[in-house]
């Protein structure tokens, strides 16, 4: 995926203190960070953040952390920081997902959460979905036992391919799945959209999700 690159994006990032730069030196030792010791969320993908800060926002009992690879995305997320409002439970990291077992340490995560992720069209990239079985095995290494996978997204063709990648999985279960998340009550509670989901389902656009655990 090409983006746009911002001047100063990386200064900028590296100089806000809600990210962290050296996210490998507190694998383990994550809730040291936080106000205080409760559950850990992370988002993969965030973008620009809009649905981490609804949850930090309605969730104050649990800690989140919003993970993005690029500066030019993630600077649009800390320049919705209000230093006087900002969730004493929200971290930021920049990093490359495909090193997350590197990052947190096993058992430490209970939720993931994965909102409109890039779909990685061509099959010869279908190892670089974030829902394929490869990054499923590294979601394994940093998840408590019964630690689930939240996944929402626009595309039809992903979403296939993700429920085929989890029921082919030893491992890995769908306990649940709707082709329709805002005409499925029992699913729709509570939800918070990011800003793919809003524009998308304002254009009449069905959105897709499903909830993995393990078997």
């Amino acid at each position: 995926m090409r983006l746009r690159n911002i001047p100063g994006a990386d200064a900028a990032v590296a100089a806000c203190p809600y990210v962290i730069d050296e996210p490998a030196a507190l694998r383990g030792n994550w809730n040291a960070h936080f106000e205080k010791k409760q559950p850990i969320h992370i988002e993969v993908g965030m973008g620009k953040g809009q649905f981490l800060f609804g949850q930090a926002s309605a969730h104050p009992d649990i800690n989140y952390i919003g993970i993005e690879r690029y500066t030019s995305v993630l600077l649009r997320a800390i320049q919705k920081i209000d230093p006087e409002n900002q969730p004493k439970n929200l971290l930021f990291v920049c990093m490359d997902a495909a090193d997350l077992p590197e990052v947190f340490a096993p058992g430490e995560i209970s939720k993931i959460y994965l909102n409109f992720s890039d779909p990685w069209p061509k099959d010869r990239h279908a190892r670089r979905r974030l829902t394929s079985s490869e990054f499923f095995a590294r979601y394994d290494q940093i998840l408590i036992p019964d630690g689930t996978i939240e996944f929402k997204t626009d595309n039809r063709g992903l979403f296939d391919f993700s429920l085929e990648e989890i029921g082919s999985s030893e491992i890995w279960k769908v306990t649940e799945h709707t082709f329709d998340l805002h005409h499925t009550p029992e699913m729709f509670v509570g939800n918070i959209m990011t800003e793919y989901e809003e524009k998308f389902s304002s254009q009449g656009n069905p959105i897709c999700k499903l909830i993995a655990a393990r078997k």
